[in-house]
């Protein structure tokens, strides 16, 4: 049996909230976000150990509850968010309230089980890798990823600050877009004219994956242009993210040696060996990406990928996923550019996410091609 989403309140208050277009909606928060009052626990009691109670909320914290959202509580996270798959050695694993007895995906895992079981209506997470699209593909909800520019990061605890955003998950559209309002800078542009369905991502995966997403492409109803991507960045952009996640934590272990599960462990050794060249080229790499998808995305491209190469694991079955997932989710944050996955089919009875990444600033149209399907 998994443990329960919430760190702290396990019910939600019963306050009726604000006066605006979230009032009452109830706020799943990943506790990697400062909540007035509260420590930031990040997903491992020694960091909790050393934290003071936030004396104000995190940006995203505060937008949102200015909108009208009452705050349902603080939710679990993997540990220091470094890890996609929902799981922490310290505190356990939320279940899957959309496939018992099945991992719920992290690091947002808190939040996205919370909503799931209709114990929050709004989820708040981190997405630096696909923490937040990859528990909605797992838990069948809609995770938005946005333009990196547009997001607020005060009061976030940060993992790879060039790749870490802020992000939402629901189980409803409109209220998505509502939400997205209230927590983003600006209004965004842009249209949609054209489908990019790149084969050699797709081809990887199994062909049962693309049988049951087949149909939510369709109702997109834009012409499917098959151009391959090219070059495989994955490795490229776990060293970034690990150079960057051992600049964010590096002192903190050093000074504690704290104890991580086995994935997490091994990440962070890897962030601490690794050499000034290697992550030269990997930035160099990522920038060569970055360059092919804004032209990819340009004058109305949709790129159009499966959120993760499949349906949720189950618990104790552990899977060496992780390169595969990354291949897929990190084309967002090496780019900048806005993601949302979104419920599109079933696989052996277990929800499927799509994801949709637009140009930069675009944001906005990925919630009207949300509607059609």
């Amino acid at each position: 049996m998994g443990i329960d989403p919430f760190v702290l309140w396990g019910t939600p208050p019963e306050s009726p909230g604000g006066a605006g277009p979230l009032a009452g909606v109830r706020l799943a928060v990943k506790d990697v976000f400062d909540v007035a009052g509260t420590p930031t626990g990040a997903g491992h009691p020694r960091w909790l150990e050393r934290q003071e109670p936030a004396a104000a909320d995190a940006a995203a914290v505060a937008r949102l509850r200015a909108a009208g959202a009452v705050l349902a509580g603080k939710t679990h996270t993997d540990e220091l968010a470094y890890s996609l798959g929902g799981t922490n050695a310290h505190y356990g694993a939320p279940d899957n309230p959309a496939a018992p007895g099945h991992v719920c995906g992290g690091s947002s895992s808190g939040s996205a089980a919370a909503v799931a079981a209709g114990r929050a209506d709004l989820g708040l997470g981190t997405d630096t890798a696909g923490s937040i699209r990859v528990p909605a593909s797992y838990t069948g909800l809609y995770g938005f990823r946005p333009t990196h520019a547009r997001a607020p990061r005060e009061g976030m605890l940060p993992l790879a600050p060039a790749f870490d955003v802020p992000g939402l998950l629901t189980r409803d559209l409109t209220l998505l877009r509502a939400a997205a309002g209230a927590l983003l800078d600006g209004e965004g542009g842009g249209r949609a004219t054209r489908l990019c369905v790149p084969p050699d991502l797709w081809s990887d995966l199994s062909p049962r994956v693309g049988a049951a997403l087949a149909p939510a492409i369709a109702r997109l109803g834009l012409p499917v242009h098959r151009t391959p991507l090219g070059h495989d960045v994955t490795d490229a952009f776990a060293i970034a993210q690990a150079a960057q996640a051992w600049q964010s934590h590096g002192d903190w272990i050093i000074r504690e040696r704290p104890e991580f599960g086995p994935g997490v462990a091994a990440r962070f050794a890897r962030a601490e060996s690794l050499t000034g060249e290697e992550v030269a080229l990997a930035r160099k790499a990522l920038d060569e990406a970055a360059d092919r998808l804004r032209v990819l995305l340009g004058d109305g491209g949709v790129l159009v990928l499966p959120t993760a190469p499949g349906v949720a694991p189950a618990f104790g079955r552990p899977e060496n996923r992780r390169p595969a997932t990354l291949r897929l989710t990190c084309l967002a944050p090496l780019s900048g550019t806005p993601a949302l996955s979104l419920p599109a089919g079933l696989l052996d009875g277990r929800p499927l996410g799509l994801t949709l990444m637009v140009a930069r600033g675009c944001d906005e149209v990925l919630f009207d091609l949300a509607a059609r399907v």
